[in-house]
Formats: C-alpha cells, sequence, structure tokens
C-alpha cells in the first residue's frame, strides 16, 4: 500500500506561497504604520538614542557689531527598544498534498493580517498621549468640515512638520466626506511624502493640503461611540526594527503537520509630543439609507 506524505519539495513550495502572502498583506495593510517614521535598530544593538534639540532664535545685526547672543542647542535624547511578538500556523499534510495554492494563499493572508493588526495597534495606542494628553474634538463631537479645518489649524499654529496627516475610523471620515458633500477617491490624489502604493487603498480626501486617512483598527474608548484619531506629522512617532519579519519551520510527525512561526522585533515609539495631537470625534455606525 502507498504511503501519502508531504514531501520536502511540497513543504517548501507551501511555506513560500503562505509566507510571501503574509509579507505582502502585512506591508499592505497597516496605514498608521506607514504615516510614521521607520528606523532600524542594528544588529547587536540594545537600542537607539534619538536626539532631539530645541528651537533658536535669529537676531537682526549691525554692521561692524560683534554678534553677542549665543543660542542653547537645547538637545535632548530619547532611548527606544524593541520587543518580540508573533504567531503560529499549522499547516496539514493532507492540505499540502492538496497544492492548493488558493488555501495557502488564505493562510498567508491571515498571517499577514495578524501581524499587520497587531503593529497598526501599537502606533493607534500612542495616539492619546500626543499634544501633552490633550484632546481635539470630544466625545459626542463630529469630524465635519469645520472641526477638520480646526485640527488642521492647530497643527499649524503650533508648527508641526511637514508632511501632515489625519488618520481616523472609516466612519468618522465618512462624516466628513458628507458635510463636505463630496466623495473620496481618485479626484484627491496622495501629497507628495508618502507611500501612495501602500496608503492608497486608505486615502480619502485632501482637505487644505493634509491627506485623510482611514483606519478601521481604530476602536472606541470604553462603552462610548467615539475614538481617538490623530493629525500628526510624519516625524511625531517612529516604529522601530530590528527584525521585521522572521520564519521558522519545525516538522510534527505525530500531528502529520508542519508548524510555521512567525515573530517580529520591533518597537513603537513617540518621537517628538509637540508633533502630533489626538482627535476625539464619533465613530458610531453611519447610516446607508439617509
Amino acid at each position: 500500500m502507498a504511503v501519502q506524505t508531504a514531501t520536502t519539495g511540497q513543504l517548501e513550495n507551501a511555506q513560500g506561497i503562505v509566507i510571501a502572502q503574509a509579507r505582502y498583506t502585512m506591508e499592505h495593510n497597516m496605514p498608521c504604520v506607514n504615516l510614521v517614521e521607520k528606523m532600524t535598530l542594528g544588529k547587536g544593538n540594545k537600542q537607539v538614542t534619538v536626539p532631539k534639540v530645541g528651537q533658536m532664535t535669529a537676531s537682526n545685526l549691525s554692521d561692524g557689531v560683534d554678534i553677542t547672543d549665543t543660542e542653547d542647542i537645547g538637545m535632548t535624547t530619547i532611548d527606544l527598544t524593541t520587543g518580540e511578538v508573533g504567531l503560529k500556523v499549522i499547516l496539514t499534510d493532507k492540505l499540502v498534498r492538496q497544492e492548493n495554492e488558493s488555501a495557502f494563499k488564505i493562510v498567508g493572508r491571515q498571517m499577514g493580517d495578524a501581524m499587520a493588526r497587531k503593529k497598526d495597534t501599537d502606533v493607534i495606542a500612542l495616539f492619546s498621549a500626543l499634544n501633552g494628553g490633550v484632546t481635539l474634538g470630544a466625545d459626542g463631537a463630529y469630524l465635519n468640515a469645520a472641526n477638520a479645518s480646526a485640527c488642521i489649524a492647530h497643527a499649524r499654529a503650533n508648527k508641526f512638520p511637514t508632511p501632515l496627516s489625519i488618520v481616523h475610523h472609516p466612519y468618522a471620515i465618512a462624516y466628513l466626506t458628507r458635510s463636505l458633500s463630496t466623495g473620496p477617491g481618485a479626484t484627491y490624489p496622495i501629497p507628495s511624502g508618502f507611500a501612495a502604493d501602500l496608503l492608497k487603498d486608505f486615502f480619502a480626501i485632501t482637505l487644505s493640503g493634509v491627506p485623510f486617512f482611514e483606519d478601521g483598527n481604530i476602536a472606541v474608548i470604553g462603552a462610548t461611540t467615539s475614538a481617538y484619531g490623530a493629525v500628526i506629522s510624519k516625524n511625531a512617532m517612529c516604529v522601530l526594527e530590528q527584525m521585521g519579519f522572521n520564519t521558522e519551520r519545525e516538522r510534527d510527525a505525530s500531528l502529520r503537520a508542519t508548524e510555521i512561526v512567525v515573530t517580529a522585533d520591533y518597537g513603537c515609539w513617540e518621537l517628538d509630543d509637540g508633533y502630533g495631537a489626538p482627535m476625539r470625534f464619533e465613530m458610531g455606525s453611519i447610516s446607508t439609507s439617509a
């Protein structure tokens, strides 16, 4: 009687499809991660120290008169480090023997979704502490045109470095587009400074030169129907990576299956509290028949 087993070639093929799909899905499914700075922690390093300098002031000069005023650099630093995250999936021999490429892609998509969701929500968790915890908007308020313009004005009045962006839940953005009597889409290209290939599926509109993005990973606050989005400079936060995506495979003979373990080593950090602000607006379900 012939014994059917999953060969090494079949396993390599299955893993290749799963991992390729997982990488692609993760990279293209975490909008907030792609709106902030990215840094790399070198091999063998425990942390990276990021300097920050204060503002300086230039003065009027008189011909032939020496400059007597000096400016303080005002340098401060922040130490950033990383931590491991990961998940495990099991490919059974039966699935591998069937050589079902679509099934492998589904598994990969699920893995990629999980890794992307984790990293994206880690960035979102930083929103509420921006701007010293002082929130724009309020519970019960809607992200209409007037409130959106006020958030942009706050960012510019407080000299948030460009490029600026605003990100919120799709329901909050829907209230905005309704108030503007316009639809999201292709007539508003993503301004320069952002990776269009990674963010095009999340881009909604541009208002006063600031792009608005949707992120369904944003969750309500407690028992309310409002949530924190943010108006941010790209320099407000960062994702520090030491290992972006690593895979290992282990055979489990008694289970007649192979385990695939995916891990990453990263950290999400606030770089400058004054370069962003949380935006609390309603994100309850919007009517589809109004």
